[in-house]
């Protein structure tokens, strides 16, 4: 007895990349607004592309977005399909002897590292024809990102290392408490821990136990910081702009904000010794097909990471030493 052969069905691609970016932007506003469409076309993609798979993918209708078993399914097996198309350039680009192609790096928002500019420039330098394209994310997502072979390397932090995944320590950063000139305690030195512990708060979203700042949440629970938390965000930036607005105390590298204390724009609180140290890494996903501009970038970055010594890649972690 002949059985029956499952029904054939011919994908297009474009709708699945649409699907991909709906479900990465967990939405269809906002993965409108990444594709640069209208809602419409992003909805009516959806609608085609459910009916070439014979599967609702996705639940929505109000306040609901829920990704469906089949779309979760789909979503998965697709990555490593459309990373592939999307490095068909790249590939294309390795017959010829001229060394072309795109590095695509993801970063840690408060990775700020002399050092690796100082890597950019030279590597530049060495290979003109190679593009850069980076972007500032979580560490958490990050580590999706090189999961899914979509970008050549992540530059962050790493709160669990994922047994898939290579991790290479690139420097040593250390956090202090800063208030902006509007604040009371700006300017004063004579100030200690105990005087500040129930000021207001304003951290990055990974200040937690459980998360890649634990060491600045463990500073905070260590000396009984219980003042009301009033801001938060992923970016260096943002954390930046609720401090020196003077919304409330927190943490920042240290390194990082060197000419905003110079400038008279931040003021670093206690404690001043022992202050919270943050490891950033170099992650790399060893089972991604990398092209040769890739290859010869990542064994440049690796290379050069060897060269520095420990001393090197820890950043200061006294006032004293950026502003003097």
């Amino acid at each position: 007895m002949n059985e029956t052969p499952p029904p054939k069905f011919h994908l297009d691609w474009n709708l699945l990349r649409t699907f991909a970016v709906i479900v990465q932007c967990q939405g269809i506003s906002r993965a409108a607004a990444a594709l640069n469409l209208t809602q419409p076309a992003i909805s009516s993609a959806l609608r085609r592309l459910e009916e070439q798979v014979g599967h609702q993918l996705i639940r929505r209708g109000g306040t609901v977005f829920d990704v469906t078993a089949e779309g979760r399914l789909l979503y998965r097996e697709s990555q490593e399909i459309l990373v592939r198309i999307s490095r068909i350039n790249e590939v294309l680009s390795d017959t010829s002897e001229e060394i072309r192609g795109v590095i695509k790096l993801a970063v840690a928002s408060h990775v700020v590292f002399p050092f690796l500019d100082r890597l950019l420039k030279d590597f530049h330098d060495k290979y003109p024809n190679v593009r850069y394209q980076i972007e500032v994310d979580k560490s958490a997502h990050i580590a999706e990102s090189l999961l899914m072979n979509t970008v050549t390397a992540g530059i962050c932090l790493v709160y669990q290392e994922h047994e898939k995944l290579e991790y290479q320590h690139f420097f040593t950063e250390y956090f202090g408490l800063f208030c902006g000139k509007e604040h009371r305690y700006f300017g004063q030195d004579d100030i200690a821990v105990k005087d500040i512990c129930k000021e207001n708060f304003v951290s990055f979203q990974t200040d937690q136990m459980d998360d890649a700042l634990w060491p600045v949440a463990l500073m905070r629970n260590q000396n009984r910081m219980t003042g009301k938390i009033v801001g938060t965000s992923p970016n260096l930036e943002e954390v930046r702009r609720l401090i020196t607005a003077g919304i409330g105390i927190g943490p920042l590298p240290i390194h990082s904000v060197e000419v905003d204390v110079e400038r008279g724009l931040l003021w670093q609180l206690p404690p001043y010794s022992d202050t919270p140290s943050v490891d950033v890494y170099v992650c790399t996903n060893p089972s991604c097909r990398y092209s040769r501009a890739e290859s010869l970038f990542l064994d440049f970055l690796i290379n050069s990471i060897a060269l520095l010594t420990e001393e090197k890649k820890k950043l200061p972690q006294n006032p004293k030493q950026i502003t003097t």
